[in-house]
């Protein structure tokens, strides 16, 4: 092989932000991986679980339009119409029709869905932290939540 091709391409690129942008990814997907183990088990998509965490982190009412879900998640309007149904199928969510405006309808949480996000969130808690203190101590948490914190609110680059 000729020795200028013997090089690793991707890092070579910026050998600081590379390996860095690549692990964030891989702990990204591990991260995943366990969420949606506990999804699975609890029976819920990826979807689903988004929309009754929106709900859940939403006003004192657990209500949101559906704009305002769909603002929040990362689902087309055709894709949360169908996790919207499912969840009222599953009596999770109901729906009502707003005072000021006949075509909105919210979706609000119901109490069943608030015990039930609760629990999948529990879960999903107890996994990830016996994960991360597994991996890294207390004070490295700390420091790396911080570190997360400073590269995501710095979105305007």
């Amino acid at each position: 092989m000729p020795k200028e091709l013997d090089f690793d391409w991707a890092v070579s690129h910026d050998p600081l932000v590379v390996p860095l942008f690549l692990n964030l990814e891989r702990a990204r997907k591990v991260a995943h991986t366990k969420a949606r183990a506990v999804w699975d088990r609890h029976g819920l998509t990826p979807a689903e679980f988004d929309v009754l965490a929106t709900l859940r982190n939403a006003d004192d009412h657990h209500e949101l339009t559906p704009g305002q879900i769909q603002d929040r998640v990362l689902l087309t309007s055709g894709g949360l119409t169908k996790v919207i149904h499912l969840l009222t199928q599953k009596k999770y969510v109901e729906r009502s029709v707003a005072k000021e405006d006949n075509r909105i309808k919210p979706v609000r949480l119901t109490q069943a869905g608030s015990q039930y996000i609760a629990k999948v969130m529990r879960d999903l808690a107890q996994i990830t932290g016996l994960w991360m203190r597994a991996t890294l101590k207390d004070k490295e948490i700390v420091q790396v939540t911080q570190t997360l914190r400073k590269i995501a609110e710095n979105d305007h680059v």
